[in-house]
């Protein structure tokens, strides 16, 4: 019997949905276990100072954006971060006018507008705060790889993704600590894929193009505010997926992957305040540069905990190249995405490429896994993609400090 609340509107949240959802809350319970395990950094508090400053007053020094300086490795992050400690200062400010004036938490005797992140013994859950937006993050492009996988290739190669996905140690190390690599994988991962649904709507009528652009647009801002580098990748490889697509449209490709890069550079603005030195600052540094190195993806593969990750890739792999039936564009374009990530190394801003690929990497394990779930031999297949899933699992369990 369908839950009565399996129906709102068009979505629906039957047993698939409900599965995923769960793997999705293990993915947020380990990411707030391994937050009570962290203590404040001194990054915490470069993100912390500079976000706040960026919401609440982005000019203090002369010639300077924030105390940070020109903010040039992602903006997006330190928005991000200081989110959650401005809203707080909204809220206690609100509460104080209920308080005994010597109960109040901003103090405004003889220092107006006392930061919160000066009396952090009074903000007990600042740590926490700092990180769930990007936790947040994280649970967003696990649903993102959920519905394109699904979508693809089933309920099985969808739960196969995001199970490793939601047991991926350097997803969840990415997602407890201010930094614009989570956020560049949304903006990367979605913006690629809204392109190829962009393509796909290019073949009906144009009033079905509209939501899709503007969607192109935010996500080609996302990846823009969060790395710069990330802005040029990810519309060259939607280019190249769009034209692979759109036949009979190829003529109008281009242009809508420019409008969405345009709408992307006034959604950075944005982020900047408006402000164009500032602005002009991401541009004149080196913030863009990339090279080639396979180190990053070769150290990641080495690691222990990532076991599980590693066999499942080596046998999609082998599955794809064997298995003439996996070779087709559900499997490819992830491929390639994931190939051209783990070969780009940001030389101005330290940065982490591979990590934008991860995604492609289990979409494509998704794919080649669900042909092989779907082939005469159905059931050891099952039994092999559920080992494999099992032993990523119980390796990134293992890594968890002061789980076990």
């Amino acid at each position: 019997m369908t839950h009565r609340f399996a129906r709102l509107r068009r979505f629906r949240f039957n047993l698939p949905q409900r599965i995923a959802a769960g793997l999705l809350a293990l993915f947020l319970a380990q990411g707030l276990w391994l937050t009570s395990r962290q203590t404040l950094s001194d990054r915490d508090y470069q993100y912390a100072r500079c976000g706040r400053e960026v919401w609440e007053k982005p000019s203090p020094l002369a010639g300077y954006y924030t105390s940070c300086g020109n903010i040039h490795d992602g903006v997006l992050a330190y928005r991000a971060a200081g989110l959650p400690l401005t809203l707080n200062v909204l809220v206690e400010r609100g509460l104080d006018t209920f308080r005994k004036p010597e109960d109040r938490v901003v103090q405004t005797g003889g220092v107006a507008g006392l930061s919160t992140w000066e009396m952090r013994h009074q903000l007990p859950y600042v740590l926490v705060l700092l990180r769930l937006p990007f936790l947040f993050a994280g649970v967003v492009l696990g649903g993102a790889l959920w519905w394109v996988t699904r979508r693809l290739y089933g309920d099985l190669g969808g739960y196969t993704a995001l199970a490793l996905y939601c047991f991926c140690p350097a997803i969840l190390k990415a997602c407890v600590a201010p930094s614009a690599e989570i956020l560049a994988a949304v903006g990367v991962y979605g913006g690629v894929y809204t392109c190829v649904g962009v393509a796909h709507a290019m073949q009906g009528p144009r009033r079905k193009w509209r939501p899709r652009i503007a969607l192109l647009t935010v996500l080609f801002g996302v990846a823009a505010a969060a790395h710069i580098a990330a802005l040029p990748v990810v519309a060259l490889l939607g280019l190249v997926l769009m034209w692979w697509v759109a036949e009979g449209r190829r003529s109008q490709v281009l242009p809508v992957v420019l409008m969405a890069v345009l709408g992307a550079l006034l959604l950075l603005f944005a982020c900047y305040g408006f402000s164009p030195d500032a602005f002009s600052y991401v541009f004149r540094s080196a913030a863009g540069f990339v090279s080639l190195s396979v180190d990053p993806v070769r150290r990641f593969f080495e690691n222990l905990s990532q076991a599980g990750m590693t066999i499942a890739a080596a046998a999609a792999g082998v599955m794809y190249l064997g298995v003439r039936r996996s070779r087709y564009f559900g499997n490819t374009a992830p491929l390639l995405c994931f190939l051209v990530l783990v070969s780009l190394m940001t030389t101005g801003v330290p940065s982490e490429p591979w990590l934008w690929g991860l995604p492609f990497l289990l979409t494509f394990v998704g794919g080649v896994f669900a042909d092989a779930y779907e082939s005469p031999r159905r059931k050891m297949a099952l039994a092999a993609g559920s080992a494999v899933v099992l032993l990523q699992v119980v390796f990134c369990l293992l890594s968890l400090p002061g789980l076990l």
